[in-house]
């Protein structure tokens, strides 16, 4: 367990990193940009370069990819694992190379169509710009994959970082600097993007040729790259569904007014931020130990480390998303009004916030539970139950958006994200009885009872501080919102923790060794 908290200690410490950064990168936009048509066009053009890189890189591949080369790590030898590596790659790039040409190809006609006029053109030339991003980012993202194999997790978790580091320095600095219209700064982060997505491929592939990796191009058909095609296939369907999901809620929004794609982005973005820091992290080191287990038909070790990796997500998320949703309102000013964005925004992005921390807990199990069912390789289940979860967001948020615009899509994508959540785990112990959630249930409730506590406490001084209290005036907006976040945050967080050790819930022997391997430290 201590190798695991060190692997998790060492993800989520990069990963604070590279969401520190990502929200530094989304001020300046916001800054820059504020929620204007022409972020709304970037947001919405990103958006499909990212949908197909989930498809053909993060998502079906990585599922697929993970469990066989496991495997042929343990049958076999490195030189066996690397070989499988170029074929992989070899057939990514050509694939994704042609995405990439037919996808440029369609949106330059689509831009000069007169019914695309105004924003939409726009958002069809920047994706025009942005889709190369998606070669760099699948190869990307099969180099990550296999290090995590070879359990070498620090690079991979480097990935995002090279990507928030060039568009900070495209934006804020030659963008700036260069550039004297809106469009022209626009260029530069689109130029961002494509840099970072080229150092996202290099510096794990560079990894990988230190470990002894040989790159070279083989097309070869072999029975493993066969298996990885038919595990994809149903795998690809799936992550289809749940980014088409995504990109269909973005053009919604688009659709809805200038303002919300952007507003809509920035509230999901604050959300990824404890969603990232921890549960992905859990679920990036969990993943690969589920698949060695699978292949080495271990179900009670299994079973005992989709235990450990779901209540740790429950530990953090749960209070992350409490305590989201009750300061959504000072984080929001302090994160984000200046320049161009201003308490407009605030006022409209602040509701959305609270709706989407909702579904944190659901999304955090989701990714966790998707991920035992690909180790598993049964890649059907995740796809039936991801449809069921695009058919409700899509019905939800095609009823709700007129009457309640960027809050009725959000609505709606939390409801069927829970749905899927719930039904995940229910399928997941019909395939392993001892994945049963029941064992869970006592302590989920202890972590209730701790998150209402903390609750109590960040609520009760949040209006405190409203009311005056504390800090009196009208004028002491600002330094309300900064004791609220720089104060009320680190009480939470002491409340949570004491009432965790007065509840004593199971697990909080963990928390000490994962805070030393945080910091650093070994035992």
């Amino acid at each position: 367990m201590s190798r695991k908290l060190k692997a998790i200690g060492v993800v989520s410490g990069l990963t604070v990193v590279s969401r520190v950064l990502g929200l530094v990168r989304d001020q300046l936009s916001a800054a820059v940009f504020g929620t204007s048509a022409l972020n709304s066009a970037f947001i919405t053009a990103f958006s499909l370069p990212n949908l197909f890189r989930r498809l053909l890189g993060e998502g079906a591949l990585t599922a697929a990819f993970v469990p066989t080369l496991q495997e042929e790590l343990q049958e076999g030898a490195e030189a066996a694992a690397f070989r499988l590596l170029n074929q992989v790659v070899s057939w990514l790039a050509l694939v994704a190379s042609g995405v990439v040409a037919a996808g440029m190809g369609l949106f330059a006609w689509g831009a000069q169509l007169p019914q695309f006029s105004g924003k939409w053109s726009l958002a069809a030339e920047l994706t025009v710009v942005l889709f190369p991003y998606l070669v760099f980012v699948c190869l990307a993202a099969a180099f990550s994959a296999t290090l995590n194999v070879f359990k070498r997790f620090t690079e991979s978790a480097l990935s995002p970082i090279w990507l928030n580091v060039a568009m900070i320095g495209a934006l804020g600095g030659a963008g700036l600097h260069f550039a004297e219209t809106g469009l022209g700064r626009m260029h530069w982060l689109c130029a961002g993007v494509l840099a970072g997505g080229f150092l996202q491929m290099v510096v794990p592939g560079l990894v990988l040729v230190r470990l002894g990796w040989r790159p070279r191009l083989d097309f070869t058909l072999s029975a493993r790259v066969r298996e990885i095609a038919r595990l994809m296939a149903p795998g690809l369907f799936g992550v289809a569904i749940y980014q088409i999901n995504i990109y269909v809620s973005r053009l919604l929004a688009f659709s809805v007014s200038d303002e919300a794609a952007a507003v809509l982005f920035y509230a999901n973005r604050l959300t990824e931020l404890p969603i990232g820091v921890f549960a992905i992290a859990v679920a990036t080191v969990i993943y690969p130990l589920l698949a060695q287990h699978a292949a080495q038909r271990q179900s009670g070790a299994f079973a005992a480390d989709y235990a450990k990796g779901l209540r740790l997500i429950l530990l953090v998320n749960l209070p992350a998303a409490a305590g989201l949703a009750l300061l959504a309102e000072p984080i929001t000013r302090l994160l984000f009004e200046r320049g161009s964005f201003g308490p407009s925004d605030t006022a409209m992005l602040v509701p959305l916030l609270a709706l989407f921390a909702v579904g944190m807990p659901f999304f955090s199990i989701t990714s966790l539970s998707t991920r035992a069912f690909y180790a598993l390789k049964d890649t059907k289940t995740p796809v039936k139950l991801a449809a069921v979860s695009f058919v409700i967001n899509l019905g939800l948020s095609i009823a709700l958006m007129r009457p309640l615009g960027a809050a009725g899509l959000v609505l709606g994508s939390t409801v069927a994200i829970g749905v899927q959540a719930v039904q995940l785990q229910r399928a997941l112990t019909v395939r392993l009885p001892e994945l049963a959630f029941a064992p869970l249930w006592g302590g989920v409730a202890k972590l209730v009872l701790a998150v209402c506590a903390m609750a109590a406490v960040v609520g009760g001084g949040w209006w405190a501080l409203k009311a005056g209290w504390v800090v009196g005036g009208a004028g002491q907006g600002l330094v309300r919102d900064f004791v609220a976040v720089g104060g009320l945050i680190p009480l939470g967080v002491l409340v949570y923790g004491g009432a965790l050790w007065l509840l004593r819930i199971e697990g909080r022997e963990q928390l000490p060794a994962l805070w030393r391997r945080l910091r650093g430290q070994h035992d």
